[in-house]
């Protein structure tokens, strides 16, 4: 398995951005009373109207008026070279202020961090999120881990995260399996905006 150095603070960066919308929405119950459990696709799945956006793209902006909103983004060109990492990083306001006041929402993206482009990456992933907030659910689930274009593990992702970003590491420790998955599933507070939607 190949070892991550050089690049884990660019992973940990991308990590948490990662799960900055399920978090952001999770965080109001005690650990104890919300003990995560194993990663379940969303109730309301077969409802999605897909929304595709490429790289650096930003979401429609009356999207957020759809219930629920699916988007899938594309990360796949997160380099320093051709400037798209910095287009990420513009169009990630956008795509947070999308996902914060809707009661149902499902997250589907594709991620990938090189040097340069055609570069072999330094890892990559696909993700999916989702919350209900009128179900008071929330799930995530990361596969198809790759570090220097090799297939890894989830010890692989933990190592590396792990002098950054410890609280993540330690989920991803507790729900990944070893062909490289993680996914887990939290209680939400109760969300008096969507509970009579």
């Amino acid at each position: 398995m190949p070892r991550f150095r050089r690049p884990s603070r660019l992973l940990a960066s991308a990590a948490a951005a990662l799960l900055a919308a399920t978090a952001a929405t999770a965080a109001a119950t005690p650990a104890s009373a919300n003990a995560p459990e194993p990663y379940t696709e969303p109730p309301f799945a077969a409802a999605c109207d897909w929304h595709a956006y490429g790289e650096g793209e930003t979401p429609d902006p009356w999207l957020w008026l759809s219930d629920p909103v699916c988007v899938e983004y594309s990360k796949r060109d997160i380099t320093l070279d051709n400037g798209g990492a910095v287009r990420f990083l513009l169009a990630e306001p956008a795509r947070f202020a999308l996902a914060l006041p809707v009661c149902r929402y499902y997250q589907r993206d594709h991620w990938s961090v090189q040097s340069t482009t055609g570069a072999v990456p330094y890892v990559s992933w696909d993700g999916r999120y989702w919350f209900d907030k009128r179900g008071r659910r929330a799930a995530m689930l990361l596969t198809n881990f790759k570090v220097g274009g090799a297939t890894a593990g989830i010890g692989d992702l933990v190592t590396a995260l792990r002098p950054h970003v410890p609280e993540l590491a330690d989920a991803l420790e507790a729900y990944g399996d070893e062909a490289g998955e993680t996914g887990l599933a939290v209680t939400l507070p109760f969300s008096l905006l969507c509970a009579g939607r």
